[in-house]
């Protein structure tokens, strides 16, 4: 049994079924993990969805996806709120006649996930976090993101605690830490981060250090693999590539994006 991972998707339909065309998955048998951001900016955000909704039913608990922002985005949007560009991104999505379905289903991913000392999060984890604390957080906010009544107001606001939206913020958003290791919002490369800011990986003392953590979100960042860190975000709806690892042997696959160029 092989575990595939790939990476930011963002509504890239057509190049991800090119993109799993070329791994050599076995569907009677492996397992396939995504990195979040299944959707927006890409032009088949809702193709992209319902082709998700399927494998998760057809493999059941081999298939993982955990929740990006964008994912985010589009359940806020789809409970009332969101930006108007978000509005019009996913109009696709929010008039389909699924719509409730995959709705249901996207709310009810996993921010975090963790077989042994690997973990799936789609941006990070703050380097004060061992993995049962991680996974405790994770869970947490997860059963928020659940609830159709408490959602809302978690992705409207910060109705809800201050700790659980900085907690939300780490694993679906978090790039940078300043020297009081509070995060920076920033989206460029790490050579161009603000003076006396650090990547959330390279942290001194992050309780995270021995796992080995699978992510994406960050496509300036590029493809990065080492043993205990995988990010896969290789800009795909950018026009770069959209990429896949096999975690047993590190073995890269990936296409080119001709959808958003």
């Amino acid at each position: 049994m092989a575990t595939y991972v790939v990476g930011d998707i963002h509504g890239c339909f057509k190049t991800l079924e090119r993109l799993l065309f070329t791994i050599p998955f076995e569907s009677g048998r492996d397992r396939l993990w995504l990195t979040g951001d299944l959707v927006n900016r890409g032009p088949s955000s809702l193709e992209v969805l319902r082709w998700a909704w399927s494998a998760s039913h057809a493999l059941g608990d081999r298939f993982v996806t955990v929740l990006g922002n964008h994912d985010l985005h589009l359940l806020s949007t789809a409970d009332g709120h969101g930006r108007p560009h978000h509005r019009a991104a996913f109009e696709p999505v929010l008039s389909a006649p699924d719509r409730d379905a995959l709705i249901r289903w996207l709310a009810r991913r996993p921010l975090l996930h963790r077989e042994g000392s690997t973990v799936l999060v789609h941006a990070g984890l703050f380097p004060e976090w061992s993995l049962e604390e991680a996974a405790a957080r994770a869970r947490s906010v997860e059963e928020v993101l659940a609830d159709d009544i408490q959602r809302p107001e978690l992705l409207e606001s910060t109705a809800m605690s201050v700790q659980v939206t900085r907690d939300l913020y780490g694993f679906t958003s978090l790039r940078l830490l300043d020297a009081t290791g509070e995060p920076r919002d920033f989206t460029g490369p790490p050579e161009s981060a603000p003076a006396g800011c650090v990547p959330w990986f390279e942290t001194r003392n992050r309780q995270s250090r021995e796992a080995t953590l699978v992510t994406g979100h960050w496509a300036a960042l590029g493809l990065r693999v080492t043993d205990n860190f995988l990010a896969l975000d290789t800009g795909c709806v950018y026009g770069g590539v959209l990429t896949a690892v096999r975690l047993e042997d590190r073995e890269i696959f990936s296409v080119p994006n001709s959808e958003c160029t």
